[in-house]
């Protein structure tokens, strides 16, 4: 464990009873003062990690260290920890200040301290002035600064945040998603944040953990993840994709829906069966005859900034295309796209396979 490094998690593995385990031999590293978000569907154990990592629960196996010393079975009072949950849960008669004081009282410092480290604690989190108003008197966005304010007054080296922007409405969580991450970085703390929203992760993370079913499918940043998905899973729950199912001919070509396409991927077997996976802004529209895709259109709404249109190939396959040009149900079109555009998937590829082979092209631009 090197000094950077402030949490790590060894083949760790929680079960309950007979059931299948929710953690299944789970290892990761976590680096002082950085944002990580651990992201995937309901029940894919992302809140596991954050009571195990609280200490408010035990793993079945494996090991957890904390600053370099094993922590398996410290309580969480001992540990340098401090938790936001999904519903905040500040103490409604209390005021704000109060509310933020409680843990400051608890370990009986002086009223001076503690009224200084209050307000100090407030002031990070745009509250000062706010110390006498009741917690009913406050908005979503507010009570969730004051439970920020409530965590970070006890200075732990570590905040997690359950899912704490889940009850808030878009315009307010999409405002706290800025004000979290400014606040991380002002603070210089290391965050590990729960969420189920990809956009939520890739907006706010330094490094993203994406898991399902009890494992890490893939970690990185949320550009490696976005641009260079593991897998069906991670390529389908980050963002959305057009996936199909190809043939690597042979380095730099690829081969689906019966045409053979130049591409940037390479150390692949000549024939392997592959998966493809093209995003939904990689695409352009053009005419038939300049198109590399022919498809008709099946559909198409307005969101905003872009047209999401899908069409449909010859061979019924569906590609969703986002757009600023407007297209009608039943127009014939092309599709364009760069080989950069063409992300190749290997059937049952592990992360650690994945890395070595993105190392593997790292060597060969160094020796080109």
């Amino acid at each position: 464990m090197t000094d950077q490094q402030i949490i790590q998690f060894k083949n760790v593995t929680k079960q309950f009873g007979d059931d299948q385990p929710v953690l299944n031999e789970v290892s990761f590293e976590i680096e002082r003062g950085k944002f990580y978000t651990l992201l995937g569907p309901s029940g894919c154990g992302k809140t596991t990690i954050l009571r195990l990592i609280a200490g408010f629960m035990e793993p079945t196996s494996g090991e957890i260290y904390f600053d370099g010393k094993l922590c398996n079975h410290i309580p969480a009072n001992k540990r340098q920890v401090n938790t936001v949950f999904q519903d905040y849960a500040l103490f409604p008669h209390l005021n704000v200040f109060e509310n933020v004081a409680f843990g400051l009282r608890i370990k009986k410092l002086k009223n001076k301290v503690i009224e200084e480290k209050v307000r100090q604690a407030l002031s990070f989190v745009n509250l000062g002035g706010y110390e006498h108003r009741e917690i009913k008197e406050m908005s979503g966005g507010q009570r969730q600064r004051v439970a920020i304010a409530r965590a970070i007054v006890n200075e732990p080296e570590v905040i997690l945040l359950d899912e704490p922007l889940s009850a808030l409405d878009l315009k307010l969580r999409t405002q706290m998603q800025y004000e979290l991450r400014q606040l991380q970085r002002r603070l210089g703390i290391t965050f590990i944040f729960v969420t189920h929203d990809q956009e939520e992760a890739l907006a706010m993370s330094d490094e993203i953990f994406v898991l399902n079913k009890g494992k890490i499918q893939q970690s990185g940043t949320p550009i490696d993840i976005y641009d260079e998905p593991i897998n069906r899973f991670v390529a389908d729950f980050i963002g959305e994709s057009n996936i199909v199912k190809g043939t690597m001919i042979e380095d730099f070509r690829v081969a689906f829906v019966g045409q053979q396409f130049e591409c940037v991927d390479q150390g692949m077997n000549k024939n392997e069966p592959i998966e493809i996976v093209i995003r939904p802004e990689d695409l352009a529209i053009t005419s038939q005859e300049k198109g590399k895709l022919k498809v008709t259109v099946v559909s198409q709404l307005f969101r905003g900034v872009h047209y999401e249109i899908i069409g449909q190939d010859a061979a019924g396959n569906e590609w969703l295309v986002h757009s600023t040009k407007k297209a009608q149900v039943g127009d014939q079109i092309g599709l364009d796209f760069e080989p950069e555009a063409i992300h190749v998937m290997r059937f049952g590829e592990s992360e650690e396979d994945f890395d070595r082979r993105l190392e593997a092209y790292a060597e060969d631009d160094e020796r080109e």
